[in-house]
């Protein structure tokens, strides 16, 4: 099943991500009266946890850097309240992908199944230890079958996300490592130009890349190590593994049904950058 997580990442990955980089959703939130794109993006990820202090959705989205979710939250809640952000979230991204994928996808019979067969897998899941999809499974599941696709897609990647902080956290990797190693992963040197990471204060990159190196996982020319990429990789495995679980409740012709499904649905996405 660790295969079919991966497959099934590659496939849903491109319908959440019309959440960041479409238009749709960012004017959605703009027009509740959210004043920047990080506001809208914390107010409406971190909502369905609820009115939860900064520190709570730090420790559930656990890439950001401290005191980055303490300048959205809670005052992102302040006057607009976070099921309004969390409603907004979800029609705009819907709109994104029916756009992108056109009428006569957006209303095929395949969409329909792949969107029934990616809800039946989100739903069959268990919750422990899983936050923030246990959060997402809280949300209604919308009757319209677009909306439905992006909803249990979303659903997914966040199961997907608790379980990569878990592994994380089992290799005492932390956000800020985190970044630098997917960094490197990409090919990206020095990893401190990274877009996730440039913006932080010089002094605390170093001593992130410094930690790295002192663990032997990165050398003294920032590049990965040996050990480092075997890290990496482990934890990358570990997380298909933890990922697995919400397919095992599909049979295999329904898992071959769904990857053929999807497949021209994220080709299209794909495609248009997903935006």
């Amino acid at each position: 099943m660790t295969a079919t997580a991966r497959r099934m990442f590659e496939l849903l990955e491109p319908i959440c991500l019309v959440t960041f980089f479409a238009d749709e959703c960012n004017a959605e939130l703009a027009a509740l009266g959210h004043r920047t794109y990080w506001d809208g993006y914390f107010a409406s990820r971190a909502a369905p946890l609820g009115r939860v202090p900064a520190e709570v959705v730090h420790a559930a989205f656990y890439n950001f850097a401290e005191g980055e979710v303490a300048r959205h939250i809670p005052s992102a809640w302040e006057t607009i309240p976070p099921e309004a952000s969390v409603a907004a979230r979800e029609r705009g991204s819907a709109a994104s992908v029916r756009r992108i994928l056109g009428a006569e996808l957006a209303n095929s019979a395949e969409l329909v199944r792949a969107a029934d067969l990616i809800t039946k897998a989100a739903t069959s899941a268990p919750t422990d230890g899983r936050v923030m999809f246990a959060a997402m499974r809280t949300r209604p599941v919308p009757s319209d079958p677009v909306a439905r696709l992006w909803h249990s897609a979303t659903m997914l990647r966040e199961h997907r996300g608790d379980g990569h902080i878990a592994a994380l956290v089992s290799a005492r990797i932390g956000g800020g490592e985190a970044h630098l190693l997917s960094a490197l992963d990409m090919g990206i040197h020095p990893p401190e130009s990274f877009g996730r990471v440039h913006h932080l204060p010089k002094k605390r990159l170093a001593a992130i890349m410094n930690g790295l190196r002192e663990r032997g996982l990165v050398d003294a020319e920032g590049r990965f190590t040996d050990a480092g990429r075997e890290l990496k990789q482990h934890i990358e495995s570990l997380t298909d593994e933890l990922a697995a679980a919400p397919y095992e409740a599909l049979s295999a012709a329904e898992l071959d049904e769904l990857l053929a499904a999807l497949e021209p649905i994220t080709a299209k996405l794909v495609a248009a950058g997903s935006r």
